[in-house]
């Protein structure tokens, strides 16, 4: 049973329906994709402050007085890899309790506390390495940005928009990972690989920008508010756990890649900072475009179909990187690994699409059963936006296992990948039987599983 509606006080918006055609073309549409593309821009700022160690630790040489070994800048892009999937449990929460215009204004502006201490440090030669550690845990409060920010998107569009809507969402914070290793690129190119602060500069006004923009523009919907108990009911469900296993393998895969991808060309090829930093963006830039099309095609094929189709592709492309090591191939290895963030993107955008579209099924067997339809549309819904936080969450943990079996793989003897590409094929072949046998395998009596084929929401009666 859903809570009683907050009063339409300040910017909050009550009766908010957008599976209401007539509402939705009439006000809804504007509305949401206004909330969408403001809320876009602080998850992207967030992503990139998240990500912004993985830039930063190109710089660190001797010759600015900071010469850790890999081992080491390895444990700093695993620490805000850690703290953002910690945190993104408590930003899933906290947007249904303060609203999402309200926590957006919160999480924008606290991304200048780690922002600034990066500016401040890191170019101070002889900082102990335990200085920025404690920045990049506190830089970890841009990883829950995407949390917060999925689950108050996904509420806010109809049945039928959520893969676009949620991919376009996802993407386009996916893309502040591309962003900063784009400026680190530029930076490098010309200024030199003694500059680090001038990354950290661009990156103070837009997050004031961001939180002014989210405080003046940005509303509050009633909607999002979640029944107490959500996350618990979520958590005793099966699929939120299937579910987030596929999530490790896409978006763990996604963010582990794309903070770990300039130490291990440099680890594996002994790559240049200029050299690293030429290819590391474009991965996590086709990663994120290519998050959208993986929405719209579950849309049309349903998020189990192309999830596995995209998971049977990263086991071959994670044999392109074997085989890459192996002959020592620097070509086919940026090839390979430049593939993964394309499928890795895809399958974040169809594993999402299978949260909504999992728990309407589980509706429509309801309704089929006898239940009331709007109580039983209304419950997926609210378990939707509970999953979404909790996928979130556990998914990112994937991208501390990628960082930590990297840094295990370079630490040892061989100093080779290999070790690590091994553990990834395994866990990828994991999530295709999963998949099949969970979402695809038919039933006994003949019928689809969970998620074989699209669900068309039973919109008019929620």
């Amino acid at each position: 049973m859903t809570p009683p509606a907050r009063p339409a006080t300040g910017r909050w918006i009550e009766d908010w329906d957008p599976e209401n055609e007539e509402f939705w073309q009439r006000s809804g549409k504007r509305t949401a994709r206004r909330n969408l593309i403001l809320s876009v821009l602080s998850e992207h700022i967030g992503f990139s402050v998240w990500s912004m160690w993985s830039v930063l630790v190109l710089f660190m040489s001797p010759a600015i007085g900071l010469g850790f070994t890999p081992s080491q800048k390895f444990l700093l892009v695993v620490v805000p890899t850690l703290v953002g999937a910690a945190l993104r449990l408590p930003y899933s929460y906290a947007v249904t309790r303060f609203g999402g215009r309200n926590w957006t204004v919160f999480a924008s502006a606290v991304l200048l506390v780690p922002t600034l201490a990066a500016f401040f440090f890191v170019q101070r030669p002889g900082t102990p390495l335990w200085v920025f550690l404690l920045i990049g845990a506190a830089g970890g409060v841009g990883g829950g940005n995407f949390a917060s920010s999925m689950t108050n998107i996904t509420a806010l569009f109809p049945q039928r928009l959520q893969g676009w809507a949620l991919g376009i969402n996802a993407g386009g914070g996916n893309l502040g990972v591309a962003a900063i290793q784009l400026i680190g690129l530029l930076v490098i190119a010309t200024a030199g690989s003694t500059h680090p602060a001038y990354v950290i500069a661009v990156y103070l006004p837009l997050i004031a920008l961001a939180s002014l923009l989210a405080a003046l523009k940005m509303d509050n919907f009633t909607a999002v508010r979640s029944a107490p108990g959500a996350q618990r009911e979520a958590a005793r469900n099966p699929h939120t756990w299937w579910i987030s296993l596929l999530y490790v393998g896409t978006f763990g895969s996604f963010i582990g890649y794309g903070f770990a991808f300039g130490l291990v060309l440099q680890s594996q090829f002994g790559a240049t900072p200029l050299q690293s930093a030429s290819h590391t963006f474009l991965g996590p830039l086709l990663g994120s475009l290519f998050r959208p099309v993986g929405g719209l095609l579950a849309d049309r094929w349903g998020g189990a179909r192309v999830t596995l189709v995209t998971f049977c592709a990263m086991a071959a492309g994670t044999g392109v990187l074997l085989v890459a090591s192996v002959q020592g191939s620097y070509g086919l290895f940026i090839a390979g690994f430049t593939a993964l963030f394309v499928l890795t993107g895809t399958g974040n955008g169809s594993t999402y699409k299978m949260i909504p579209a999992a728990f309407a099924r589980q509706a429509q067997d309801a309704v089929t059963s006898g239940h009331d339809a709007a109580e039983a549309f209304a419950r997926a819904r609210r378990l939707s936006g509970a999953v979404i936080g909790i996928a979130g969450a556990v998914g990112a943990l994937g991208g501390v296992g990628v960082n930590l079996a990297f840094r295990s793989a370079y630490s040892g003897p061989s100093a080779s990948g290999e070790p690590a590409f091994l553990a990834f094929l395994g866990f990828y072949l994991v999530c295709v039987l999963v998949t099949w046998a969970v979402y695809l395998r038919r039933r006994p009596g003949g019928s689809a599983a969970a998620d074989a084929a699209p669900v068309r929401a039973e919109a008019s009666r929620v």
